[in-house]
């Protein structure tokens, strides 16, 4: 049994890594601010005696006893990490500071929830591992494009020169079960609005491409690549099939059987045009490649939405 830190817990993906985590026998604290997170996420664990919840803000230090962190706490979706974008930055800067400070105190093997938006809207299609991106540095997205990046840098700099044990795991876009409904996220936005007949909003001509992963994919390969032995990353995790907003919003309305229709409005600013993951380290490293094809998830998440709204 080991004790695992996940900050972020009661989020999308943090919940589904504690799911995963207690389901292998660990003993789980969940640390999470509740920002964008949710005790409904993780209400099936509370009783748990090997599950622990802990209301607190990774911008302040924490002090536990632990083996493993998976550091995923930031918001993560437009809308919420723009709505005060320097709690944004603080908290992957200080968060990535002060968890990284744990791990140096206790010796903990410490994993980085790091994203594809490092690599801006990419001037190179797929995105390898190797792209150093194409990132605005003052545009709205940046406290978060940047936070990451930053954090990315300290922990490299903390392997370096305190030879902290670390991971980093660059996450593409990643959709299922207990996405939170007015996040603003495409996959979300799309079900949510042909669930209640709603007009499905495209931004720009809908050409735009993203490459979307299912939760259960996405969870496997960071459990993975935290018990990889002798590799840091940063590695991709994502699904390399690519889909426009179109083809994706057309899903949905045959999926959901919805009458809606497609309106079309401006494209925000700095939205990435392509996004797709190289994932050759990952198959290398890890072994692993994501085996849920997209309808596939796409059903799931719906039956979710359905239950909720």
């Amino acid at each position: 049994m080991k004790r695992v830190l996940v900050t972020g817990g009661a989020g999308f993906l943090g919940s589904h890594l504690c799911d995963r985590l207690i389901a292998e026998g660990n003993d789980v604290i969940c640390a999470d601010n509740l920002f964008t997170g949710s005790k409904d996420n993780i209400r099936h664990l509370l009783a748990n005696p090997y599950f622990e919840f802990i209301r607190h803000d990774v911008t302040q230090p924490l002090y536990v006893e632990v083996d493993q962190i998976y550091n995923l706490a930031c918001p993560a979706s437009p809308v919420h990490y723009q709505y005060n974008p320097i709690k944004t930055a603080k908290t992957s800067v200080y968060g990535a500071m002060n968890m990284l400070g744990l791990a140096k105190r206790v010796h903990a093997r410490i994993l980085q929830a790091s994203t594809s938006e490092v690599y801006g809207d990419p001037e190179v299609h797929p995105q390898p591992e190797s792209y150093r991106g194409c990132v605005n540095t003052i545009g709205i997205r940046s406290c978060y494009d940047e936070g990451k990046r930053m954090a990315e840098t300290l922990f490299f700099d903390y392997h370096r020169q305190h030879n902290v044990d670390i991971r980093v795991i660059r996450i593409f876009n990643t959709y299922g079960p207990r996405m939170n409904a007015g996040d603003g996220r495409v996959v979300s936005n799309f079900i949510v609005q042909a669930l209640k007949g709603e007009d499905i909003t495209i931004y720009g001509d809908g050409q735009q491409t993203r490459s979307f992963c299912y939760v259960d994919d996405l969870i496997e390969g960071m459990v993975r690549m935290m018990n990889c032995e002798d590799f840091t990353g940063p590695v991709n995790i994502g699904n390399p099939g690519e889909f426009t907003m179109l083809e994706l919003a057309r899903k949905v309305i045959e999926l959901t059987g919805s009458k809606s229709k497609l309106v079309y409005m401006p494209l925000p600013s700095d939205d990435p045009m392509q996004r797709r993951p190289v994932i050759d380290l990952a198959k290398e490293k890890l072994g692993w490649e994501p085996t849920v094809a997209l309808e596939q998830g796409l059903e799931r998440t719906i039956a979710y939405f359905r239950s909720v709204l």
